[in-house]
């Protein structure tokens, strides 16, 4: 069979709870939603939780897409092509009455919803033979269940996936083994005020980004991509010691990484600072005191924006007492707990908190209140943003208005998402996305500088 000719792609909930329009991104094949799934995405749009407003947006979507059509024409697929926006699906979107469906399988309980899209993934296979039909879910388990059902093609939803594995995701930086002038051949140099500048032959880094680090094993180089074309490659020799040596607000890096991360953030051209890595790497803390550095000492910024993702919070914030920053404190003890960290050796630490609370202005908001907002002056500090989609941290990024800078900073391995994997998750999205963009930097934190004990368990747990 020819992969040209349009197959069906048959939906599971989670799909649309992690892509309102996945529906729409499926080119010129046939999508199948089980009567089913319009009744779960009923259910969840009253939870008042995160995917709450995923479940509304997506039956939006679906109402938009079906609200000319006739019951017969809906049963039998109407054309994706008429639907407005910015897509490209040519295919056809169709609502399967599953509650029609008669129990074929013992092992297959229709009560259960799970089994009811299994049996409607079986039911498309034997009227459609010559025709490919795909169960997309994001439950493993479903996935399992589906095959083992008689299921064909069963697929995850990839769409939104720029790797395929995890070890693939770009760093930030590159390591060379040795001396990395032993690497090159011609250079050329030149002098520019107090920087240096070289440009090397681009097969020296075949593989090289926009403000990707440069370092290797002498602990005497270390250098950053500013431009490269087909030949050559634009280093800024930014060298070790002086690397080592960056200060904000008291602290200095422990080590090369933290060093390739407070060159990033305490650049206010680079708008867009990433930092990933274990836990106890420093991440939150480093985030933290760049910021303060830059709005306080350097007065290049007005105010210091801090907010996360809980899965919790939509459900428990209103039950909490006080404003939204008091509401929001529990969630929040990462950022208390680095500014303690900063201001330990004060003689007296609260009113330091306090005062610097006030100076800086720091605000602590609510990622479902930032929604709409334009945030001018500022830099906003987007902490555990693992646990965001792409869409989520997409509707956060482009809040960033005039002079802002957005740090956003995440542990892949920690993620709570029952949708999420380190794959799919928003933050290795936007690491891919930005990899290359002139106005930002990734950098992963390696190795752990909270206790030898937290480092033992990152490796070991």
């Amino acid at each position: 069979m020819s992969e040209t000719v349009p197959k069906f792609y048959l939906l599971d909930t989670n799909i649309l709870l992690h892509e309102p329009l996945a529906f729409l991104n499926f080119d010129e094949h046939n999508v199948v939603i089980p009567m089913v799934v319009l009744e779960e995405l009923d259910n969840i749009k009253d939870r008042h939780k995160d995917v709450s407003r995923e479940a509304r947006v997506a039956i939006r979507s679906l109402e938009n897409a079906l609200k000319d059509a006739t019951p017969e024409e809906i049963l039998e697929g109407v054309p994706l092509s008429n639907m407005e926006g910015a897509h490209h699906a040519e295919g056809t979107l169709a609502i399967y009455p599953d509650y029609q469906l008669k129990q074929q399988d013992a092992a297959l309980n229709l009560s259960e919803n799970d089994h009811r899209i299994i049996q409607t993934a079986l039911e498309l296979q034997r009227k459609h033979k010559s025709t490919k039909v795909v169960l997309v879910t994001k439950d493993i388990n479903m996935r399992l269940k589906a095959k083992g059902a008689g299921v064909k093609c069963v697929e995850d939803y990839r769409t939104d996936q720029l790797i395929d594995d995890i070890r693939f995701l770009s760093k930030g930086f590159v390591e060379v083994e040795g001396d990395f002038w032993a690497h090159v051949g011609d250079v050329t140099s030149a002098q520019e005020g107090r920087e240096t500048f070289h440009e090397v032959a681009r097969d020296v880094l075949p593989t090289v980004f926009r403000n990707q680090y440069i370092i290797d094993d002498t602990e005497h180089f270390a250098a950053k991509v500013v431009g490269y074309d087909k030949e050559n490659i634009r280093l800024h020799d930014i060298g070790f010691e002086r690397m080592m040596s960056y200060r904000a607000w008291g602290i200095h890096p422990k080590n090369i990484y933290q060093a390739m991360a407070m060159n990033a953030l305490l650049d206010p051209s680079i708008d867009l600072v990433i930092l990933t890595g274990p836990a106890g790497s420093g991440k939150t803390l480093l985030a933290l005191a760049s910021a303060l550095e830059l709005v306080i000492e350097q007065g290049i910024y007005e105010k210091i924006i801090v907010t996360r993702n809980t899965p919790e919070i939509a459900e428990s914030i209103g039950y909490l007492p006080g404003t939204e920053e008091e509401k929001m404190a529990p969630w929040l003890a990462a950022i208390t707990d680095s500014l303690e960290v900063l201001h330990k050796q004060d003689e007296s630490m609260e009113s330091s908190l306090n005062y610097i609370m006030k100076k800086a202005n720091i605000q602590f908001k609510s990622l479902n209140f930032m929604r709409g907002r334009s945030i001018q002056n500022a830099i906003v500090i987007l902490d555990e943003s693992q646990n965001l989609t792409a869409s989520q941290l997409k509707t956060i990024i482009t809040r960033c208005g005039t002079g802002t800078k957005i740090i956003c900073s995440g542990n892949l391995a920690q993620i709570d998402s029952y949708y999420l994997t380190a794959v799919t998750s928003g933050l290795t999205y936007i690491v891919e996305r930005f990899k290359d963009y002139p106005g930002s930097a990734t950098v992963n934190l390696n190795g752990v500088v909270r206790s030898s004990l937290a480092q033992y368990a990152e490796e070991n747990l």
